[in-house]
């Protein structure tokens, strides 16, 4: 992913970037916002902003909503100011970064804005074959529409097909139709031209600009609005685009990855997709299947995990014992390989001994179970607890609330996982929560530090 920062990159700020870089994390820096922005106009593929509390991070949030850009800000600064990162967070920064850097959170940070989690680790046959199919198809021109429930790796497939593709030399380029609200995902699409609407002071390149001779893909793309489709198809059609405000088309070499996690053929019944643009990225379609149809991935990603978090907190690798595994294959895993990872995540910080064992995997209970419902436990006078009903009595926006932050705990504070488990958009998860922290509500951070 390319990372902006704004700030000098002396001090902390500069040892936070060598640390984003040592992540994979690919750097622009700009002095003063003037130079930022102008950076942001003409290169699509920035997908996160660190911007230092030196700067007003409110202005930077408002000229960026103000030229429809859509790239999230996080502010950095010490902690001596509390005060100053609140507001920062109040004035739309996604997160905060406390100076000097942690590892580990600023790891948390790129990955949540990435989205991109593991490597594509493949053991069981069914997966295999799913992998096999997208890899017969990947040197080809056509577009492929991935399915699958969230959490299996569908961006994860996207990432595989672009590097086994002709194009892997090109720009792979992400967009995330369900992130962006609907009045700046056309302008992240398709760019603009100066004078398009209030605040476009300079032309913009969109993604499909970016993404030229290389691979697009449109994340969720059942979640774009029908108007917008219309604008989309002609792009796949015709291989040329218009800009907002633009007198010409522009021509585009791009290939088209779609991913959904919703059945495309109800969508279409209901009027809310289009059919014919269906039929245009639904050249190829892949489906990913859950990890409860696919449980010999389950040691193989499990292994992936420990080692992968043992290495990022500084902890030895420990093998999953053998009843820690049969309880993870058991599971039902409602949440895939997202809550996997989570799971494995929580277990190698509290695992004690030579392996992680199975005092140590702890799972949520709205995962399920492949073995069938949990039983009711019993209260002390032998009656059974209902989950419906301890709720009554209470106000739909505690249990909301409550809902929402046990979720969030769960997800180790990852924004993007959480909005996806909970099914709301991320801009709809940051409001709520700027909201809680503002009634006084402790706020998970990434990697578990409170708000």
């Amino acid at each position: 992913m390319r990372v902006l920062i704004i700030g000098s990159l002396s001090g902390d700020l500069g040892q936070a970037a060598r640390i984003a870089m040592l992540r994979g994390a690919k750097l622009d820096q700009a002095d003063t916002l003037d130079s930022a922005m102008q950076r942001l106009r003409s290169d699509a593929k920035i997908d996160l902003v660190l911007c230092d509390l030196v700067h007003d991070v409110g202005a930077v949030v408002r000229a960026l909503a103000a030229e429809r850009i859509a790239v999230p800000v996080v502010a950095c600064g010490t902690g001596d100011d509390p005060d100053a990162a609140v507001q920062a967070i109040r004035d739309g920064a996604r997160e905060f970064l406390p100076l000097p850097p942690d590892p580990d959170l600023i790891a948390a940070i790129l990955e949540a804005a990435s989205g991109e989690t593991h490597a594509l680790v493949v053991r069981d046959p069914i997966m295999a074959a799913t992998v096999h199919r997208a890899e017969q198809v990947a040197k080809s021109e056509a577009s492929v529409l991935i399915r699958g429930e969230s959490g299996t790796g569908k961006e994860i497939l996207a990432h595989h097909i672009h590097r086994k593709s002709r194009r892997a030399g090109g720009p792979f380029v992400a967009l995330n139709c369900a992130a962006i609200p609907e009045n700046l995902l056309e302008s992240e699409l398709f760019g603009h031209e100066k004078g398009a609407f209030s605040g476009a002071i300079a032309r913009r390149a969109g993604k499909f600009e970016a993404a030229h001779r290389g691979t697009l893909l449109l994340d969720e793309i059942s979640e774009m609005d029908i108007r917008l489709q219309a604008k989309l198809l002609r792009a796949v059609q015709e291989r040329e685009i218009d800009r907002i405000g633009g007198s010409a088309p522009v021509k585009i070499d791009v290939r088209i990855l779609a991913t959904t996690n919703r059945d495309m053929e109800v969508e279409i019944q209901r009027g809310t997709f289009r059919e014919d643009l269906y039929f245009r990225l639904n050249v190829v379609s892949l489906r990913i299947p859950s990890l409860r149809e696919r449980p010999g991935d389950i040691a193989a990603l499990g292994d992936y995990f420990a080692r992968k978090y043992a290495d990022v907190n500084g902890l030895p690798y420990r093998t999953l014992s053998s009843a820690a595994l049969l309880r993870l294959t058991s599971h039902g895993w409602r949440g895939n390989v997202r809550e996997l990872e989570n799971t494995i995540h929580r277990a190698v910080l509290l695992a004690e001994g030579p392996e992680i064992g199975l005092d140590a995997i702890e799972l949520g209970p709205q995962g399920g179970s492949s073995l069938g419902p949990a039983k009711p436990q019993a209260n002390g006078d032998g009656s059974a607890a209902s989950g419906i009903a301890s709720l009554v009595g209470r106000r739909m926006e505690e249990v909301e609330r409550d809902l929402i932050l046990e979720t969030l705990g769960h997800t180790l504070g990852n924004r993007t996982h959480a909005a996806t488990i909970l099914g709301i958009s991320i801009r709809a998860l940051r409001n709520k929560l700027r909201d809680y922290a503002a009634q006084g509500s402790a706020v998970p951070r990434p990697s578990g530090m409170a708000a």
